[in-house]
């Protein structure tokens, strides 16, 4: 018999599907290998007799970490050690916002350097994107309440560079999920990878029985790849730096590219400091980036 469920985890071409609480490990019919269709962690997919036959059709998806149908991306940073990138968030934010999953920022390490913390977070609320602060041994409510409430009936991810403490962060927020942690290399200052795949874990024990909501710990990388995203062109780029859209019409030329023309009202804006200047810069070097990739590449 047919049933439908949601993939949770995908691992050497087996996948386990959670259909009414149960688990069924799957593997997928060759006829997705030879349409060169992948299933991932977050596909709503039909299965019988422990075979994946169909996949809904996905409202987005991500080739690095591979899943699908995402509803809010945690970008997980630290105050220090590693120390922030704003380009590496900045190109994060701008996939999300492309793939329509809502950016959420997390600045962890805060004992470390306070001052840091605040000033990356004042960018990112200046912006209109939520950001929440922590250090070890914070009290972590308001994660808890936005979860609670924003991510309910939602597919949500955490991801970010390694030894930033994704996997320690959701250890504190849902303990009984003891995800491996990593300590970071005191040589490279960077994590070591302790998360090897992609897992959703269903979190309606954790709140209400009725809660529908799943959040995944993804594999330790240092950015996602706008290289390999189809149609991810450099005419839609500047519309995923939400703080230009109010300039994008205002400019003197139509095919203004916003990096040094005369009359541009997004370097303007800049100029005056209502465009970070830091968001600026990630924009030119993501549209450098892509505007050097033939379509071919992107495939």
């Amino acid at each position: 018999m047919e049933q439908k469920g949601i993939i949770i985890k995908g691992l050497g071409g087996l996948y386990d599907v959670l259909c009414n609480g149960e688990i069924t490990q799957c593997r997928a019919r060759g006829l997705f290998r030879h349409e060169n269709i992948t299933p991932y962690v977050g596909d709503t997919v039909t299965f019988e007799d422990e075979y994946i036959t169909d996949i809904s059709d996905r409202k987005n998806s991500l080739i690095r970490p591979p899943m699908a149908n995402l509803d809010t991306l945690f970008i997980v940073c630290a105050a220090k050690k590693p120390l922030p990138v704003p380009q590496t968030i900045d190109k994060m934010i701008s996939i999300a916002d492309f793939k329509g999953i809502e950016p959420v920022i997390i600045i962890t390490k805060k004992d470390l350097d306070a001052e840091n913390a605040e000033n990356l977070a004042e960018i990112y609320r200046k912006i209109g994107i939520e950001v929440f602060i922590t250090e070890p041994d914070s009290d972590k409510s308001d994660l808890l309440a936005y979860f609670k409430e924003k991510c309910n009936s939602k597919i949500s991810a955490f991801t970010g560079a390694s030894g930033v403490g994704k996997s320690t962060l959701l250890n504190a927020l849902f303990p009984n999920l003891k995800l491996a942690t990593g300590d970071v290399s005191r040589k490279i200052s960077r994590g070591k990878h302790t998360t090897r795949h992609v897992e959703l874990y269903p979190l309606n024990d954790l709140f209400e029985k009725d809660y529908k909501g799943f959040i995944a710990d993804t594999p330790g990388f240092s950015m996602l790849d706008p290289t390999i995203y189809e149609d991810y062109t450099v005419d839609e780029l500047p519309y995923t730096f939400r703080e230009f859209e109010e300039f994008l019409g205002n400019c003197k030329y139509t095919k203004c590219t916003h990096t040094k023309e005369e009359g541009c009202a997004v370097l303007e804006a800049v100029r005056e400091g209502i465009i970070p200047e830091s968001r600026h810069q990630s924009y030119t070097e993501l549209r450098d980036i892509l505007k050097n990739i033939h379509s071919w590449d992107k495939k």
